[in-house]
This record gives C-alpha cells, sequence and structure tokens, in this order.
C-alpha cells in the first residue's frame, strides 16, 4: 500500500528547524492521481503548523497546500487527467462527500470533517497527511485540480490558497462589473483579492497603514489606495463600499472599517483567527444593514472555476521562487512581511 522513502522536508517538534525527512506515499488506487510535485507555495498556515502556534499539530509534520505538478501515473478509474497532465492540490484532499455541505460542492465546510492535504487523519495509511513540501503526492481525482496551460506554473501555486481564499467571499457576494470593493492589507491574500475583484470588473480601493504601498497596489490593479490612519480620507468613503475583504492576519480594529461600508454591506474576515478587539460596535451595523462576516478556502469546483477564470484573464500570483533548502530563513522573512507577495518552492532543488 505504501511507498517508502519518498524526500520530503519537514520537522519533528515545534522549536526544530524543517529538514530533510522521507515519508511514505500511498500506492495509486484505482480512482488516484500520483503527481510529481514541481513548485509548492509557502503559506503562512504552513508556519504555524510547523511551529504549533494552533496547538494541534502532528510531528512529524510536513507542510504545504499550493501544489503544482505533473501527473506521473493514474488508477484504472481516472477521467480527469492523464499522464503528462498539469495538475494542483490545494488546501484538502478529501472530506466526507455525503453530508449536504459537500453535495452542494462545499467541502471546505465538510460537517464530518474534511481531509486537509497536512496535518489531517490519513484514512489510507494511518497517522497524518503530509504536505507539498516533498517529491510527490499522491489524491484522489475528485481533489485534483486542472491547471490552465498558459500560465506560468510556479506562479500558479499560491492561487490554490490565497486566490481561492479571496476568490470564494468575491463569488459568493457576487462581485462584478459596478462592484465597489475593499481590500484591507497588501499582502499575499490582499494582492491576490485586488487582482480577482479588479478581473471581475469591480472599482477596487486598497486600505493601508503602512506608507508606500501606493504604487504597488495600483500596479496589481487597484484604483485608489486609502490610509486608514487618516481620518479625512476614511470619512471621504463612508458608505462607499459593498464589500471589503479583510486579510489583515491579527487582531485589530475592524470599526473603521465598517463605516465605510454602504447599506447592506458587508465585511469579510479571511486572515484571523480569534477573537476582535476592541469590541464591534453594533450601531453602524444594525443603522445600515451591515455585516461582518467570515471566509475559509473555497470548494473544489469553485477552485476550478477560479484556475479557469484566471487562466482567461491571466492573473497569477505575485512570487519570489526559493529553494526547498532555504524554507527556514523563508519563515522568519514571513515573519518580517518580507517577502513580495508570496514564495514559491521549486522542488527540483529537493533532489539535490
Amino acid at each position: 500500500m505504501a511507498t517508502p522513502n519518498v524526500k520530503a522536508y519537514g520537522t519533528g517538534a515545534p522549536d526544530a528547524p524543517l529538514s530533510q525527512m522521507n515519508i511514505e506515499r500511498r500506492d495509486v488506487l484505482d480512482n488516484d492521481i500520483e503527481i510529481e510535485i514541481l513548485y509548492c507555495g509557502v503559506c503562512h498556515s504552513d508556519l504555524h503548523t510547523a511551529r504549533n502556534d494552533w496547538g494541534f499539530t502532528s510531528y512529524p509534520a510536513v507542510p504545504g497546500h499550493e501544489i503544482i505538478g505533473k501527473v506521473t501515473r493514474v488508477g484504472s478509474g481516472v477521467t480527469k487527467l492523464k499522464v503528462g497532465d498539469f495538475a494542483g492540490v490545494g488546501c484538502l484532499v478529501d472530506s466526507c462527500r455525503t453530508c449536504s455541505s459537500c453535495q452542494q460542492d462545499l467541502e471546505q465546510y465538510c460537517l464530518n470533517g474534511w481531509v486537509g492535504t497536512y496535518n489531517s487523519a490519513d484514512k489510507h495509511l494511518g497517522g497524518m497527511t503530509y504536505g507539498g513540501y516533498s517529491e510527490k503526492v499522491v489524491v484522489d481525482e475528485k481533489y485534483v485540480l486542472k491547471v490552465p496551460a498558459n500560465l506560468d506554473l510556479a506562479a500558479v501555486a499560491p492561487l490554490l490558497c490565497a486566490g481561492i481564499t479571496t476568490w470564494s467571499p468575491l463569488r459568493h457576494w457576487k462581485v462584478g462589473k459596478g462592484s465597489k470593493v475593499a481590500v484591507v492589507g497588501l499582502g499575499g491574500l490582499g494582492h491576490m483579492a485586488i487582482k480577482l475583484a479588479k478581473g471581475l470588473g469591480a472599482e477596487v480601493t486598497l486600505f493601508s497603514r503602512t506608507p508606500g504601498k501606493e504604487k504597488d497596489a495600483l500596479e496589481l490593479g487597484a484604483d485608489a489606495v486609502i490610509n486608514s490612519t487618516d481620518d479625512a480620507l476614511m470619512a471621504s468613503v463612508a458608505g462607499k463600499f459593498d464589500l471589503i475583504i479583510d486579510t489583515v492576519p491579527y487582531v485589530h480594529d475592524v470599526n473603521p472599517y465598517i463605516t465605510t461600508l454602504g447599506i447592506s454591506g458587508t465585511l469579510v474576515l479571511v486572515g484571523y483567527l480569534g477573537g476582535l478587539e476592541p469590541i464591534l460596535n453594533t450601531v453602524p451595523l444594525i443603522m445600515g444593514r451591515k455585516s461582518v462576516a467570515a471566509s475559509l478556502i473555497g470548494g473544489i469546483a469553485e477552485t476550478q472555476e477560479m484556475l479557469d477564470f484566471c487562466g482567461e484573464h491571466n492573473i497569477v500570483s505575485e512570487i519570489e521562487i526559493i529553494k526547498m533548502q532555504d524554507i527556514n530563513e523563508a519563515y522568519e522573512r514571513m515573519l518580517k512581511s518580507d517577502v513580495r507577495y508570496r514564495f514559491v518552492i521549486d522542488m527540483a532543488s529537493l533532489k539535490n
């Protein structure tokens, strides 16, 4: 059942650096696709998992859920892809398939718990799933994605987390031509929110507390940049936005942004897990039928829709390619926000 001695990078403890190790992958079953991993994006979730920041990491841990590669083997029942095709694997590799969420192509909200690409229970081999910091992966074809042939493969990788995390709320709240969208924070998620919202035809504004982001934001497609610490500028956009995508990954005050929502507008949190501080003021919510919501990644169908859209509109992430051996340095740089805007590992370096 298992294929031993697959090279990977992982860690055995929260305070230990990532290093090379060997892991097992299952043999290809009837509905499975084996993928040689060419590129793997680096997500903040990788770092949080490796260092047990959320308190539920099982070790050894091999992160990576922005996987792009080439199909090397397929099971006898596979119809989606063939050997030689390019394929993607995002944040989930299985779900119960029977609950109401799964039946609606919302596997990310599986009521029985979806199986993450890493650090989830592996129902085939036992133990935990291992992610994309490795030579290859074996995944049921239902959870494998087709990659548009015209896009830069390395730059596609972050679409499978940063891209779909921002695409899903844009689609759920029906953003299109004429929509007025604001994005809070210009990082890995924020820069994709700008690109995708603009691609959908929206008027896009960036909220930023950091001076010097205007040039980058405008180049990415934003129509305007508002310094959220400037009361006069904030007042100038009061009641303007239909949707705000808040990508900030740490506790912060969302109240100033609520005033910039129009009637029935929604602020969607996609970057932060935890309690809001200071307390959320409900007065502007009630007086304008405004909402504060949250959103996860998308399901498989929605992720494929996003990839196809990106293929049609030539949208990819802005990336810096690194070697696998540089991952620990990359983690430290991520903590300092020293990346524009997403690291992607060239997995050929793992073979060295």
